[in-house]
Parts: C-alpha cells; sequence; structure tokens
C-alpha cells in the first residue's frame, strides 16, 4: 500500500473502537426490551444488569491490564513481561482454587485478596529465581512460563479432584466477561483509578528505573523499593482483574507494544495510550465473541479469544524486540566434562532405572499401611501396576530422548519439548481428533498428537532459522506457541462436554486409565522410534559445533534436521498422550545426562532415555501414593520432580551445566 494511503495510528484505533461501538450497538438492540409484561421486565434486567456492564467490565479490564502490562514491562525492562508470561494470572486461578476447597471463608471475605496473594506468590518466585541473573529478559519469561504451567497443573488436578464442583471454575477461568451486575465494573474502575495515580506519584522512578539499576542509583533512585512498589500495583491490577473476570492473557503484553508501535515514545504518552489500546482491544475481542456466538451464547471464553490473538501477535513482534544477549546459552554443550568410564555409568543408569521401577511394582500404601506385595497379593496388583507403570517410563524415556535432539539441533540446552511447546501441540493435535470424534481410537488420538507436535517444532524451528537459531528467539517463539495451544485447548475444554473432561483429565497427565494395550503401544513407539536416533548419533554429534561446520563434514544440514525433528515430535506426540504436556523431563534429563559426563551423542541420548524413564516411574509412583486411596496426576509430580532442577538451572547459571 502508498505510503499516503496508510492508516495513521490515531486512525486506525479509532476504526477498532468504531466497531467495536458497532457491535456493542448490536448486542444492546438484539436485547432491548421488545415486549411488555414479565417478559419485557426480563429484558430489561438482562441489558441493564448484564450486556451494559459487560461492555464496561471488557474496557476497563482491558485498560487495567494495558496498564498493568507496561508498569511491568517498564520496571523489569523487559518487553515480553506481562501478567500472563510471569504467571501472576495462573498464581491468582490456582490461590482462588485452593482457597475455594479448603478456605471458602476467605472467599467469602475477599476474592481479589486471595487473588492478590497468589499473584504476589507467583512473581515473586520469579524475580526470587532471576535475581542473581539480573532480571535478564530470557530467564525472567522462562521462569514466569515454569511457574505458570506448574500452577496450571496444579489448577486442574484441584479441579478434577473437586469434579464438577470446580469445573465451572475452569471455564470462568479462561475469561469469562459475562456479568450479572455492576459490582466488576465499580471494582475494575477502582483499581485502574488507582493504579493511574500510583503512576504519576512513581512518574520519575518509572523513568529511572529505564535507564538501568546502576544509573539509577547514581541519580539517587531507591531501586529495590521503586521495583517493589510499581510490581506490587501491577499485580494487584492484574490480580483484580483475575478475581472480577478470569484470566485474560495478552491484553497486558499487546497494549504496551502496539502503543510503541502507534508513535507513544515517552512515558507519560504511553501511560495514557497503554489503557486506551488495551480497553479498545478487550472490547472490540468481546464484541466478535458475542456476534459469533451460537443460540445458546457463546461458548468460548473472551480470554481465550485474547491469546488465540496473542499467540501469533508475539510471533509477529519476535523480530522487532530488542533483547539481551544470553550467550552462555548457545555456548554451553561444548564445556561439558566427559565421564572416565561412560558404559560403567550407563549401567549404574540401568540398574538405578530397574529398582525404581522395582519398588514401584512391589512397595505400596493399602488399608493397613506401608507393604511389600509378595506371592497372590503381588501378581493382582502386577496388573494394575504394572501397565501404567511401563507407560510412564516409556514415556519419560522418549521425553529424554526427544530432549536430546532438540537441544542438540538448537544448540540450546534450555530448549525441550516443553518449554517449546511442542507438547502442548500435541495437545491441540489430540483436541481436533477428539472434536471430530468422541469415541476415536488410539491409533487416531497418537496421529493428531503426532500432527500437532511436528506442527509447532516446525513452525518453532522456521522462526528460529530467521534468527540463527538464537536461543532468545526459539524460546519465545516456543512461548508463543504454547499460548496459541494453550487457547485453543481452553476453548475447547470450556465447551464443558464429553471431549473436555477428556482434555483436562489429559492435561494434567493422568495415567489411571492406562492398560495393557495402551502401555504396549507405548512401548512399541519407543522400540520403533529411538533407535533410529542412536544411528544417527554422529549427526547430532555434528550439530552443536555450527551448520557450516557440520556441512564442511558432508552432514546435509537441512534433511537431517528435518528427520530428526520429526522423529523428536513423534516421541513428544507419544509420550504427551500418556503424562500430559507438563513434566520438563524432556528438559532436565538431557542436563542430568550431560553433568554426568555423557557428552558423546549416543551416550546423552542412553543416558537421557534412563534418566527420564526413571524419573517418570518415580512420578508415577509417588501421585499413587501421595494422596492414597486417591490418584493424583503424574505430569504434576514429574513438575515437582523436574521444577527444583529447572529452579536451580536458572538461579546458578545455564553455563555451569553445560
Amino acid at each position: 500500500m502508498p505510503a499516503n494511503m496508510r492508516l495513521s495510528p490515531l486512525a486506525f484505533w479509532a476504526l477498532a473502537a468504531a466497531a467495536a461501538a458497532v457491535l456493542f450497538a448490536r448486542a444492546v438492540i438484539t436485547g432491548w426490551p421488545s415486549a411488555g409484561g414479565v417478559e419485557g421486565r426480563l429484558q430489561e434486567i438482562v441489558l441493564t444488569h448484564g450486556t451494559l456492564p459487560r461492555a464496561a467490565t471488557a474496557m476497563l479490564a482491558g485498560a487495567t491490564l494495558g496498564l498493568s502490562g507496561l508498569l511491568l514491562q517498564r520496571v523489569l525492562r523487559n518487553p515480553l513481561a506481562e501478567p500472563s508470561t510471569l504467571g501472576v494470572s495462573a498464581g491468582a486461578q490456582l490461590a482462588m482454587a485452593a482457597a475455594t476447597i479448603h478456605a471458602p471463608a476467605l472467599m467469602a471475605f475477599s476474592v481479589g485478596l486471595v487473588a492478590f496473594a497468589g499473584g504476589l506468590f507467583t512473581v515473586a518466585l520469579v524475580l526470587a529465581l532471576t535475581w542473581k541473573r539480573g532480571l535478564e529478559p530470557v530467564s525472567v519469561v522462562l521462569a514466569g512460563m515454569m511457574t505458570a504451567l506448574t500452577a496450571n497443573a496444579a489448577s486442574a488436578a484441584l479441579i478434577l479432584a473437586n469434579g464438577e464442583y470446580l469445573f465451572s471454575l475452569f471455564i470462568w477461568g479462561g475469561g469469562s466477561l459475562t456479568q450479572q451486575s455492576w459490582g466488576p465494573a465499580l471494582s475494575l474502575a477502582v483499581a485502574l483509578a488507582v493504579g493511574l495515580a500510583a503512576s504519576a506519584l512513581l512518574l520519575r522512578p518509572l523513568a529511572l528505573l529505564s535507564l538501568g539499576d546502576a544509573a539509577a542509583r547514581s541519580l539517587g533512585g531507591a531501586v529495590s523499593l521503586s521495583r517493589f512498589l510499581v510490581i506490587g500495583v501491577a499485580v494487584w491490577m492484574a490480580t483484580t482483574v483475575a478475581a472480577q473476570v478470569g484470566i485474560i492473557g495478552f491484553v497486558g503484553l499487546a497494549a504496551p507494544a502496539l502503543a510503541a508501535l502507534s508513535g507513544a515514545r515517552s512515558l507519560k504518552q504511553r501511560l495514557v495510550l497503554a489503557p486506551v489500546i488495551g480497553a479498545i482491544l478487550l472490547w472490540l475481542t468481546d464484541g466478535l465473541v458475542q456476534f459469533f456466538a451460537g443460540p445458546g451464547g457463546e461458548r468460548v471464553p473472551t480470554g481465550a479469544a485474547t491469546a488465540l490473538l496473542g499467540g501469533p501477535l508475539l510471533i509477529w513482534l519476535l523480530p522487532r524486540l530488542k533483547l539481551f544477549e544470553w550467550p552462555s546459552l548457545a555456548g554451553g554443550a561444548a564445556q561439558a566434562r566427559r565421564a572416565a568410564r561412560p558404559l560403567v555409568l550407563l549401567a549404574l543408569l540401568a540398574a538405578l532405572a530397574c529398582i525404581v521401577f522395582a519398588v514401584a511394582i512391589v512397595a505400596g500404601r493399602g488399608p493397613d499401611g506401608w507393604t511389600l506385595a509378595s506371592g497372590q497379593l503381588l501378581a493382582d496388583l502386577a496388573d494394575l501396576r504394572i501397565p501404567r507403570l511401563v507407560a510412564a517410563a516409556g514415556a519419560g524415556a522418549m521425553l529424554g530422548v526427544a530432549g536430546v535432539v532438540i537441544q542438540r539441533i538448537t544448540g540450546n540446552p534450555l530448549a525441550g519439548p516443553e518449554i517449546l511447546g511442542v507438547g502442548m501441540g500435541a495437545g491441540a493435535g489430540l483436541a481436533a481428533v477428539l472434536l471430530a470424534s468422541a469415541t476415536a481410537g488410539l491409533g487416531w488420538q497418537m496421529g493428531g498428537s503426532a500432527l500437532g507436535a511436528l506442527a509447532v517444532l516446525l513452525l518453532i524451528l522456521a522462526l528460529g532459522a530467521r534468527g540463527g537459531l538464537g536461543p532468545e528467539r526459539l524460546l519465545f517463539a516456543g512461548i508463543a506457541a504454547n499460548a496459541l495451544c494453550s487457547a485453543v485447548l481452553t476453548a475447547i475444554i470450556a465447551l464443558g462436554n464429553q471431549q473436555s473432561y477428556m482434555l483436562l483429565q489429559w492435561l494434567s497427565g493422568s495415567t489411571g486409565r492406562v492398560g495393557a494395550s495402551e502401555a504396549l503401544a507405548g512401548l512399541v513407539g519407543l522400540c520403533l522410534l529411538a533407535p533410529p536416533l542412536f544411528l544417527a548419533a554422529r549427526w547430532l554429534d555434528l550439530f552443536p559445533l555450527g551448520p557450516a561446520a557440520a556441512r564442511s563434514l558432508g552432514l546435509a544440514v537441512g534433511r537431517a534436521r528435518f528427520l530428526l525433528v520429526a522423529c523428536a515430535a513423534l516421541l513428544t506426540a507419544l509420550a504427551a498422550l500418556f503424562v500430559g504436556p507438563l513434566s520438563f523431563i524432556g528438559l532436565i534429563a538431557p542436563h542430568l545426562a550431560r553433568l554426568l559426563g555423557l557428552g558423546r551423542a549416543w551416550q546423552q541420548l542412553l543416558g537421557g532415555l534412563l534418566i527420564g524413564a526413571a524419573l517418570m516411574a518415580l512420578s508415577d509412583w509417588l501421585a499413587r501414593m501421595a494422596a492414597f486411596p486417591y490418584q493424583l496426576p503424574i505430569g504434576l509430580f514429574a513438575a515437582l520432580l523436574g521444577g527444583p532442577y529447572l529452579i536451580y538451572l536458572l538461579a546458578k547459571g545455564a553455563e555451569r551445566h553445560g
């Protein structure tokens, strides 16, 4: 389009606001009282207490999130910081779910206070994890993503454990703007007003913090106090939105970025424009959700719709964001020490995996306490325990091997099937199959999962290739893929049908219903997909040297990368069918193998396989024993086992772990 025909930013946002206003007017006209008597009175009530406050809530929530995201980005000097990427919203939802079950009096006293406590805890955890790294953007977003994934898994586990009692909380948590009164709008108006007033008072500290800690201190700024005050205000605003309408993703990311791209240069300009853009974005999105609603009302929460828009937006923003480099990510793999006797070490790992497997079969809790099963009791329990253990260990082995492949191809020791969104991609493929048929067999489910995982991994590698497979670009592309696929899953789960419950169960990672046929399918998949990777060990040894060096040594880089990526995607998809998308095993197992000195590709592959199998078998046993007689999700326990290592990695520095 010629330059003189392009819309100015002001005209563009005016048109977007006009479109939102037209959709709002349509909703008002549709709901306008058209009859007398009781029916007309009911229509009037719906209009005055539903349609009108809904529009006000959308605008106020969007403005509040836009301002919250701007404050977080400014104070952390991170263009990707916002309530969703920092785990604030997920922490608020988990706190509300836990309080609903265990402390309903707190919820009755103040929902907002519970949400604020959960959000504040998660952001404090993220800051604690990344403080020693100087709050680098990469580590902050990665820590926030890990925290959010773990909180979401815990929320799903609570919902599954309490059945229909909390299922509606998950749907609400998707960000539903349906209103029954003006109460939420008034609460959001107060939060926005306080946020704007605090921003005005903290204008100078915000300007100083954007210069860096050293420069701010040299100019007399109280860096730590100012940072904590601004973060506290931003978290309070975001959790107020979460308490009133659920999780609304990516408005806090999009509004500040679009404000900058629209010409707002100074801090004062962005403080005005970011809330305005946030209000227009959410108002327009909610109008579209209502416009495309079916006869029974909208079935997709507005929060899920914003996430569907936010994923592509994040991908579009990637080449436009100036991020700090994290050189240790790309250079760590070559620094690992080598074990003196790798075969002996691998034999010990195999023995350890066998011991874990045997203990998980024999030891357990029963009505009379802890027992070691033997004889007929062991035979009876083996039929129940062995299939799920085989499935769990096989899934762990597949994730471990896939993680080795992805880390070596990308040269990124923080890349993994879970972090890069490959597991969530498998979930999106599984969701598509289940939508087509709720009774789809295991073969169809495996095929859908594999296609979803492969599509996500190819997309991420394509995006990364544009930037030379830089670690930052890959991680952020993975976050975008996670957002897209999570939004798809949230939208489908919000339908509230049989497929919704199946997907929610998958999301938390449960092997409770695994039988002999499923376990056999997983074992066959491992035996078919893992051996070719060992045959391709030379390729994997060459990839960390860089594309130019690999080509000079005779490797067809493009073809080898595609074949290895396809194999890793298939392994991840099959594993995700049994243990869900969240475990961190695909990230942790390769690291542990390298830490132990298994530096050659075939050694790391076998080490990752054995470590992954042992960790997942241990997770399955803990999931059965921790809350006996109830069975908890294996994915959550795997995340709890893998999470501490990721915390250690972030706190100490990836360069120390090769």
